[in-house]
């Protein structure tokens, strides 16, 4: 991991942390943005490593982002 990685990674952690508290506390919505926004750059994190740690997570990261804002509002 090279020294600049490092605050992206503390960043997309943080987000991870933040999504599964919000999705904890029920707001599923904002708590899958936030995961897939974590998730989208842990993936940026692996671009020098083989493609597959690359690619894979960053194509999970994409599915979440678009399945949280297909999802219904709850009011």
């Amino acid at each position: 991991m090279r020294i600049k990685d490092r605050p992206l990674t503390l960043i997309s952690n943080v987000l991870i942390l933040i999504g599964i508290t919000l999705g904890l506390v029920g707001i599923v919505r904002g708590g899958s943005l936030f995961i897939a926004l974590g998730t989208a750059g842990i993936a940026i994190n692996a671009r020098h490593q083989r493609k597959f740690d690359f690619y894979f997570p960053l194509l999970i990261a994409i599915a979440l982002f678009t399945l949280a804002i297909a999802l219904p509002r709850g009011r």
